[in-house]
């Protein structure tokens, strides 16, 4: 098994329908630009209130990838 190096970009996903999907969103975006993406950790979430309602909530994330 060799070692590897990883590198970690931090992004914000996005969802009207939950925290999960929001999570499952910023990853499923940065894996169409960022090759070899590995992991994530949450560092935020937050949302926008309408109404007295949750319009949609964001996670900010750190994902990580492994460089070539």
């Amino acid at each position: 098994m060799s070692d590897h190096v990883y590198k970690k970009v931090e992004v914000v996903g996005s969802s009207k329908v939950s925290i999960d999907d929001a999570i499952e969103q910023g990853i499923a975006r940065t894996s169409e630009t960022v090759n070899h993406v590995e992991w994530f950790e949450v560092s935020e979430i937050r949302g926008h209130v309408v109404d007295g309602k949750v319009g949609h909530y964001q996670v900010v994330m750190k994902v990580g990838f492994r460089l070539d």
